[in-house]
């Protein structure tokens, strides 16, 4: 390599880690492994051999290291010399010394340089792959911001986070987001996975994930663990419900997630467009807390069967907030608290216990 290229080359690498984050000697290591690679191809696997990329100038020298020996005894050339031709490179040495010594390689400069051009892709690639699936396996489980960057005929969203383009596919989009090209946007890093090519990360606006570290972001006793977060059920872009508990005593929980004026909750709100939440105070005694998680509804009773069904008694007039729209109180309130919720109206069940006398 010319010493303006050897210079060329070794801006290029820092620019590559400026840039990508790369370790240039991660990459300079994987150099050296191809160069070798490449220089046993054309000169033959026996040879005892290093290839050393100089970090100073670039320059690239390949050394052997073979064992000094009788010339009587010389029984591999590729791994033993004699102790004359030894003394031809080095005066003071003498049998059973390892002697290194460079090796003329201006032909595999030439060539075998060439050859490994595409080892070195490959590696540079592996080695930019690595630093992606490790900078983003750190911020799994947490929220990012990016950019919309475009948006494919098959509703995908491709954003921009530092650099990397990562898809926000339908599925784990919410409802009632409205996607813009150019805008920022808040998304959670559910998984980051290794794959034989670029790292599998998948990013969500749906997933319970990101309301609880919204939470986490906006309401500070959260973040120091006076309040935690015992359980989220979510139906992204149209209702959740939180709930929250402290072994703090006399705490309000629920009013320091709303905060002064409702601003804590407003915020979370807005993030989420318009997405409503139900707040509720996680209860040790199962039967109290199925009852507040239906809530705005007022239940009679609880009871909880033998099967782990809870089983709910409503009036009348309740039976439509208990249940919601579609169902959704109800089944929100089944994943919260993770009991199958069966809601009956009182008067039905105590005809049903007449029927049964």
């Amino acid at each position: 390599m010319k010493a303006k290229d050897s210079k060329n080359f070794l801006e290029a690498l820092d620019e590559l880690e400026r840039e990508k984050g790369i370790s240039k000697e991660s990459v300079l290591e994987a150099i050296e492994l191809a160069l070798l690679a490449a220089y046993k191809k054309n000169y033959g696997e026996d040879e005892n051999v290093e290839v050393i990329v100089d970090r100073e100038n670039g320059d690239i020298k390949v050394f052997a290291s073979k064992i000094i020996v009788n010339a009587d005894d010389l029984l591999d050339p590729n791994k033993e010399i004699s102790l004359e031709d030894a003394k031809k490179i080095k005066k003071r040495v003498k049998v059973g010394d390892t002697l290194k010594f460079e090796v003329n390689c201006e032909d595999f400069r030439r060539n075998a340089v060439q050859n490994g051009k595409q080892i070195v892709i490959q590696k540079v690639r592996e080695a930019e792959r690595e630093h992606i699936f490790n900078k983003f396996k750190e911020r799994e489980d947490s929220i990012v911001t990016g950019i919309i960057r475009r948006i494919d005929n098959r509703k995908n969203i491709f954003i921009e986070i530092d650099g990397i383009e990562l898809i926000l596919p339908p599925a784990e989009q919410s409802i009632s987001d409205v996607y813009r090209v150019g805008e920022r946007i808040k998304v959670y890093i559910l998984s980051v996975e290794k794959t034989n090519k670029f790292p599998k990360i998948l990013i969500s606006r749906k997933n319970e994930g990101l309301l609880k570290k919204l939470f986490e972001i906006e309401i500070p006793e959260i973040t120091s663990g006076i309040i935690e977060i015992k359980s989220v059920a979510r139906e992204a872009g149209s209702r959740a419900k939180v709930a929250v508990y402290s072994e703090v005593p006399n705490i309000d929980t629920v009013g320091a997630c709303i905060g002064q004026r409702g601003a804590r909750i407003k915020n979370i709100v807005d993030e989420l467009n318009g997405e409503r939440i139900d707040i509720v105070e996680w209860k040790p005694v199962i039967e109290e807390f199925v009852s507040a998680v239906l809530s705005p509804a007022v239940v009679s009773n609880v009871t909880i069967l033998e099967d782990g069904t809870a089983r709910v008694l409503v009036e009348p007039s309740q039976l439509s907030l208990a249940i919601g729209k579609n169902g959704q109180n109800a089944r929100l309130a089944a994943r919260l608290t993770g009991m199958r919720v069966d809601i009956k109206v009182i008067d039905s069940e105590a005809l049903k216990e007449e029927e049964n006398e």
